[in-house]
């Protein structure tokens, strides 16, 4: 499923979020987000997902207009920065959470969701945790949780927040191979909000450069890599470099964020230090 968005405009009280931002995210393609703070990148995500409204501006959805399309129906992902699982349900319930919950006409018989629940675990190497409960996994385990809970519903759009700034630089590599053979298995449209250059660089087929406020793309790179990413990393060193000056100079001081738009700081990016 391709994701268009179409003039949007959001703004929470005097600051505005996002000025008249229109984007295509066409299917099969991961593309990253890169910008500044409080630019309006996790506002931009929530209004395709459908957990925030626009002010004005459309969201289209493989071209049909899903702005007023209720947040269950738009078979949309979501991967959150914090995970967002449920404390007091076990890892199976988390996961089996989005198919528990879809009308009843759409809902899959309790042994189909047990076969899928157990299948999704298996994938992200965590069956064996099925039974456990949020608070007695490691924050790797709990990023896995949320990736799978995310993939039950069998969105054709993944949208990830952050997802892996929280990780130890081993669990997050897993991570980001992970994500680059879901991606390629499943052809989604998948949107990867990241304040590391490198993270970027790894995984996406496009890198856009969030600036301003109101928000505007003030860069834009497209990846085309034949050999894996991993060995062509050390190529991409003159890329890098551009993305980073291009993001200096967007990291100008600007008005506070304010608490609807919270701001986000990388747990570690050394490569976006000023």
């Amino acid at each position: 499923m391709s994701i268009q968005v179409r003039h949007i405009h959001k703004s929470f009280g005097a600051f505005t979020a996002l000025g008249d931002v229109s984007l295509d995210f066409p299917t099969g393609e991961l593309t990253a987000l890169l910008g500044p703070s409080g630019c309006g990148k996790t506002t931009l995500l929530r209004i395709i997902a459908g957990l925030e409204t626009a002010d004005r501006g459309q969201v289209l959805l493989d071209g049909a207009d899903a702005s007023d399309t209720h947040v269950r129906e738009r078979e949309v992902g979501f991967v959150f920065q914090h995970y967002a699982l449920f404390r007091h349900m076990t890892v199976f319930d988390n996961v089996a959470f989005g198919l528990r919950v879809k009308p009843r006409k759409q809902r899959p018989p309790e042994p189909e969701i047990k076969r899928k629940v157990h299948e999704l675990l298996q994938l992200v190497q965590l069956d064996w945790l099925a039974d456990r409960y949020p608070p007695q996994l490691s924050g790797g385990q709990r990023q896995r949780i949320a990736l799978a809970r995310a993939l039950a519903v069998e969105p054709r759009v993944l949208l990830l927040d952050e997802p892996f700034g929280a990780l130890d630089e081993v669990t997050r590599a897993d991570m980001q191979q992970l994500l680059l053979r879901l991606v390629a298995e499943q052809g989604t449209a998948a949107v990867l909000i990241t304040h590391d250059i490198d993270e970027a660089l790894l995984v996406s087929d496009r890198i856009l450069l969030l600036g301003d406020h109101p928000a505007r793309v003030i860069g834009e790179w497209r990846l085309d890599l034949a050999q894996p990413r991993t060995e062509a990393i050390e190529a991409l060193g003159t890329l890098r470099i551009e993305i980073l000056q291009t993001l200096r100079r967007a990291s100008r001081p600007h008005p506070s964020p304010s608490a609807a738009e919270p701001a986000h700081v990388p747990a570690r990016s050394p490569s976006l230090a000023p």
